[in-house]
């Protein structure tokens, strides 16, 4: 048969080789005096040195990027506040200037209201036509103020009055309410009374039916007995009159074996539902004791579990402590020096 390698196993066999090459490469350089520095690989130190240096390189260019960036647009910023402030004080200037020239006080609509110079460019004829006292005083005051007066006095009374005729409204409407009330508890008291005298009337004719009956009861005994004695007297043969309309013996029998039946029959459902009862309760009674029982035991496994797994615990930690090498159980014996210097880890 022909041998067929497969990829996967010749690279295994490749990066194995390659990892005992490496391995010897390392023994020789560890194991060997002139290289070794007290045990120490100084080659790959000076790898790791060179690295972080260049790791070390590498962010303070970065950083120094960064602080340029930032240098940058700080310059910009500031040429940009600088702008800013320049084209607001040139706004400033421009509406300052154009106030000056197309908003004088003088071309103002209302300027001769506020003129300061106004008396001084008064005119004598003029200054002889202003009344007394000054500029601006109203001779009417009085009056306005009397005026004022009266027609804040006529404004309380005024409210005075809706307010009294609103608490005369609410009272004739609370006296309204409380007749009608009355009203209605009058005519309630009425048919109540009506009510009562109706069922007294209903009480004295029933009772005076019921004994309306009883004396035409007794009335019909009475007159069947004068019968029974005519007939007896007579003596027709085959005529058995009689006035008693209960059942015969035999039916009385039968009621009172029947009666009799009912009883045992609530007697013994009765009793048979006691039974179901008390058999419930003894089931209810069982099945809590037989799962108290069933918890004790499941308390008592799970003691005894605990115990075997600390006693496991135990044996195992021993177990271990006996497997420690002996540095750790402080014996050390020649074996131990024997296996330096045989692998370069």
């Amino acid at each position: 048969m022909f041998n067929a390698e497969l990829l996967s196993d010749r690279l295994a066999r490749a990066s194995l080789q390659r990892r005992r090459n490496a391995e010897s490469e390392r023994q020789e350089r560890i194991f060997k005096d002139k290289v070794r520095t007290i045990g120490v690989d100084k080659e790959a130190l000076d790898k790791q040195i060179k690295e972080k240096k260049k790791q070390e390189e590498a962010a303070k260019e970065e950083q120094n990027a960064c602080d340029a960036d930032m240098l940058h647009n700080s310059k910009l910023a500031c040429l940009l506040h600088s702008r800013q402030v320049k084209e607001k004080r040139a706004i400033e200037k421009a509406i300052v200037n154009h106030r000056h020239q197309y908003q004088q006080p003088q071309s103002q609509r209302e300027y001769d209201l506020n003129d300061p110079d106004r008396c001084r460019k008064t005119q004598p004829g003029d200054a002889q036509m202003m009344p007394p006292g000054l500029v601006g005083e109203d001779p009417d005051s009085k009056s306005r103020r009397q005026r004022q007066r009266e027609q804040l006095r006529e404004w309380l009374i005024q409210q005075q009055s809706e307010r009294a005729a609103e608490k005369h409204q609410l009272e004739l409407e609370e006296q309204r309410d409380n007749q009608s009330r009355v009203e209605m508890d009058n005519k309630i008291l009425q048919l109540q009374s009506i009510e009562m005298e109706r069922r007294k009337a209903a009480a004295i004719a029933t009772k005076e039916y019921n004994l309306a009956k009883i004396e035409e009861k007794q009335q019909t005994q009475l007159v069947g007995v004068d019968d029974k004695s005519s007939l007896d007297t007579v003596g027709v043969p085959g005529l058995c009159p009689s006035s008693d309309k209960r059942a015969p013996p035999e039916s009385l029998q039968e009621i009172a074996q029947f009666q009799k039946y009912q009883m045992e029959e609530k007697r013994r459902m009765d009793s048979e539902k006691k039974k179901e009862e008390e058999q419930y309760d003894r089931i209810r009674v069982d099945s809590a004791r037989t799962a108290l029982l069933i918890e004790r035991q499941q308390a008592r496994l799970n003691k005894q579990l605990r115990r075997n797994l600390d006693n496991t615990n135990a044996t195992l930690a021993h177990t271990h402590k006996q497997q420690k090498p002996d540095i750790e159980r402080g014996c050390i014996d020649d074996n131990f020096f024997s296996k330096f210097n045989t692998c370069s880890r």
